[in-house]
């Protein structure tokens, strides 16, 4: 990767505001996150950090603002008109087509019960972009591997544990070759003794150069692995720079507040 492509935004997000009816959860996000960078956004719970995932890859429509990623409007197109541009709303199945190019993984990990771990990630590539069964399964179990997998790849979800699950999870959201992945407090739902072998497959993807957004409590992952920490606190953010700056010398109270708590 050349220094001006490191440099480049993959996801700029400006004046994001989100409601829930009266319940006002974003106002007026502004971020940029670069290329082949990760970003690991802290804050409370209900601070908004979930919903602005939500929003980077459509899962939720925005209320105002504006998200792009590799510089395309998410959601909308711009219209000329007399008086300036207005936005239109995109038909789902090209919303879907822009959402395909970004992985998920929730904190929950939704796999497909009733389908072992190799048909799991073997799914959206041959029913969303419809690739050979041959290729997703070659494919498949190269992401299976990847990720510590490769003796489990016929085991059904109840059959794995919590760790083993969110890694087939991260393999499922690799299948389709994103260019940018978003995790939503992935290790959350897991024991402690299960935290560290999800994180090492993210420490994995983030040294290949995988542009991440990553939505998490753990404070040592953004102390080793972020290049930019984004600290949110009731829809807006507070404070954020390199994990050197927001992490170890905060300069806003109540960063300094919210890690003394967790760390």
């Amino acid at each position: 990767m050349s220094a001006a492509d490191a440099r480049e935004a993959m996801v700029e997000v400006r004046a994001l505001h989100k409601e829930f009816g009266a319940v006002h959860v974003l106002k007026g996000v502004d971020l940029t996150v670069e290329r082949g960078s990760v970003c690991v956004v802290l804050g409370p719970s209900g601070s908004g950090k979930s919903t602005l995932l939500r929003c980077i890859n459509e899962l939720e429509e925005i209320t105002g603002g504006s998200v792009r990623v590799e510089g395309e409007l998410m959601g909308y197109t711009e219209v000329a008109t007399d008086d300036g541009t207005r936005l239109h709303r995109l038909h789902p199945k090209v919303i879907a087509r822009q959402r395909a190019r970004i992985g998920m993984v929730f904190q929950r990990f939704n796999l497909f019960p009733h389908k072992t771990a190799l048909e799991n990630v073997m799914e959206a590539p041959v029913h969303v972009r419809g690739d050979s069964r041959s290729t997703a399964r070659a494919r498949a179990l190269e992401l299976l591997d990847r990720v510590g997998l490769a003796d489990r790849v016929d085991h059904y979800p109840a059959q794995l544990s919590g760790g083993q699950q969110q890694r087939v999870a991260i393999a499922r959201a690799l299948a389709m070759d994103p260019d940018l992945m978003l995790f939503d407090e992935p290790t959350s739902a897991l024991d402690p003794e299960l935290v560290g072998e999800v994180l090492a497959v993210m420490q994995d993807l983030a040294r290949s150069g995988m542009t991440m957004v990553v939505v998490s409590h753990e404070i040592g992952f953004a102390r080793e692995v972020a290049d930019h920490v984004v600290f949110m606190d009731d829809g807006v953010i507070v404070e954020e720079g390199p994990p050197s700056a927001v992490i170890d010398a905060p300069s806003q109270a109540r960063t300094k507040d919210f890690l003394a708590h967790v760390l």
